[in-house]
């Protein structure tokens, strides 16, 4: 029996040693399997503010199926998005996970998960992490003092033999502090596995090169002409995160632009964009109304493109346009709209794009509409729409109206023809005016202050009603009875302005300079209650409604003098 039972221990020992050898020898082939010759870490400031991490790296040996990378975790709530591709192939995107942890039990870390499926050329690839621009900090006191968060080095799980890292920032601007001792701060350096260090720079910058912004909107639509002219309006809806006035943004355009004009969302025309960049074609343009620190602003670009460089004759006999919408950008966009219109009788024949879209089919016409957020300029979005065009729609319009025309002159000349009715013998009847009097001028003047007085006490009833001031019911009971009243004396005024109009002469003037009046006073109300309620939903700045109620306060002025006045000579009529 102890024979057995020793035996059985050296045979339960034997196994564990194999098995642990058999698991050592596998991490060790794991380990060996491949090693990151280098790393190439570049934190990119963007125009707008956002940053750009990108970590290019090369492995020797035999590439793994995924590699994982990350940075310290206070940076996880910073990241928006977040790509991998092949260098030399940057349409080749590599799948990826984030916020998984780099190793388990392993914490502090945001880690990502890369599958090189296929495997990248050479054994390098890129993984590149847009952060959010509220990173970076503008001094209040000076606007052009800016301080950049940012982690000094990729977080790998082995080692690197070397890690290149530096931040790339205009040439104009100027080192003065930080964590790091330069912009170009790290150069072959050998890099540990889990490295943890987060940094900051702070630097100097005077031409205007990085604002801090966000565009929260952008809708493009593309307009093709009957004749094939494309007309191109983009639509910005931009918040600021500046702690600066923002009067002028650079924007990408579409290649070979021209008669380029910018205005705000009332089609207030701003000065002409001037061209900054000509490989990148962006265009300086200088915001109608200006973006105040933490504010937002809408504005509109509109240019045209030839039609020889965007579309071309299809192999079925269509017409193919190809844009690349968002190539050269040199922001980050939230939301994207990209819609296509064409012209009246047009029909879509075939569509290519890597983004989804839709079509909408109308009586006469057709539009194309893609929509994609957390739009960068790596994303190498296309669009390719081939469509179909009778050149004999050009004529639809002008032949309704000559059929229009002539149908109306066909009528006339029916009429004109018809035998004529014998002439009735006229009998002279005296005729009578309305009789006029000094009494009917009172009443008038006596019923419209009436009626504006119940207006006022109407208003007046309202606002206490919304202040606590005075019972539901109550207000129900009281709302109740001077509707009645004003309904009564606006009959009667009615009956009395009808009676003065048939009097003729100045009289007759008088009633429709009222009217106009009147009218213009309803629009007012109306434009008021409409610019409030788009102030209250974000979609009017704070200056722009102090403007629209500035000019509408004044027309609403202007009416009411107009009324006061005709009613003064009125009553020095019954004087």
């Amino acid at each position: 029996m102890k024979k057995g039972a020793k035996m059985f221990t050296i045979l339960t020992a034997a196994v564990l040693i194999l098995g642990l050898t058999a698991l050592c020898v596998r991490t060790v082939k794991s380990e060996t399997a491949y090693n990151v010759e280098w790393v190439n870490h570049r934190v990119e400031v963007l125009y707008d503010g956002y940053i750009f991490v990108n970590d290019t790296i090369k492995i020797n040996g035999e590439t793994p199926n995924s590699f994982m990378i990350g940075f310290p975790y206070e940076y996880g709530d910073y990241v928006i998005r977040c790509i991998a591709y092949d260098p030399s192939n940057q349409s080749q995107k590599y799948r990826v996970t984030t916020n998984v942890p780099l190793e388990e039990g392993r914490m502090g870390f945001y880690g990502i998960n890369v599958s090189l499926n296929p495997q990248p050329t050479n054994g390098i690839f890129t993984v590149g992490f847009v952060l959010l621009n509220s990173l970076i900090e503008q001094n209040s006191g000076n606007t052009s003092l800016f301080t950049l968060n940012f982690p000094a080095y990729p977080s790998l799980t082995v080692n690197a033999s070397a890690c290149n890292a530096s931040v790339i920032l205009p040439r104009t601007a100027e080192y003065l502090s930080g964590t790091i001792e330069n912009f170009d701060y790290a150069e072959n350096k050998e890099l540990e596995s889990f490295a943890y260090q987060p940094a900051n720079v702070t630097f100097r910058l005077t031409t205007g090169e990085i604002q801090l912004f966000t565009v929260e909107e952008f809708k493009r639509e593309i307009s093709v002409s009957s004749t094939g002219e494309v007309e191109i309006s983009d639509n910005y809806y931009v918040k600021s995160r500046a702690r600066n006035r923002i009067t002028s943004l650079k924007v990408a355009v579409l290649p070979n632009a021209s008669n380029l004009v910018v205005e705000d969302e009332f089609g207030r025309k701003g000065s002409s964009p001037t061209l900054s960049d000509t490989e990148k074609n962006l265009y300086n343009v200088t915001l109608p109304m200006a973006l105040e620190a933490g504010g937002a602003t809408r504005f509109i670009v509109k240019y045209s493109l030839p039609s020889s460089i965007y579309a071309c004759q299809s192999e079925n006999g269509g017409t193919e346009l190809s844009f690349e919408p968002f190539k050269n950008i040199n922001y980050y966009i939230e939301n994207a709209w990209i819609t296509f219109s064409f012209p009246e009788g047009a029909r879509v024949v075939d569509i290519s794009t890597n983004t989804l879209y839709e079509v909408t089919k109308g009586v006469f016409q057709e539009t194309f509409t893609a929509r994609t957020q957390n739009v960068l300029f790596l994303d190498d979005v296309t669009i390719k729409i081939v469509y179909a065009f009778n050149p004999l729609w050009l004529s639809l319009r002008p032949t309704l109206w000559v059929w229009a025309l002539a149908t109306f002159g066909c009528v006339i000349a029916l009429v004109w023809k018809r035998p004529k009715a014998p002439t009735p013998v006229q009998v002279t009847v005296p005729t009578t005016t309305s009789r006029f009097s000094p009494e009917m001028i009172k009443s008038f003047v006596d019923a419209y202050e009436e009626r504006r007085k119940i207006a006022s006490d109407m208003k007046s009833l309202e606002n206490a009603v919304n202040r606590g001031r005075i019972p539901r019911q109550r207000y129900k009971v009281q709302r109740k009875t001077l509707e009645t009243r004003l309904g009564t004396v606006s009959k009667n005024l009615d009956d009395l302005r009808l009676r003065l109009r048939a009097v003729g002469g100045r009289y007759m003037d008088l009633m429709h300079q009222l009217e106009v009046a009147e009218t213009e006073l309803k629009e007012v109300e109306a434009n008021v209650k409409s610019i409030e309620a788009r102030h209250k939903r974000g979609e009017l700045t704070l200056e722009a409604y102090r403007k629209l109620l500035s000019d509408y306060e004044r027309r609403k002025e202007k009416a009411e003098t107009t009324i006061n006045g005709i009613l003064v000579r009125l009553r020095e009529e019954i004087r």
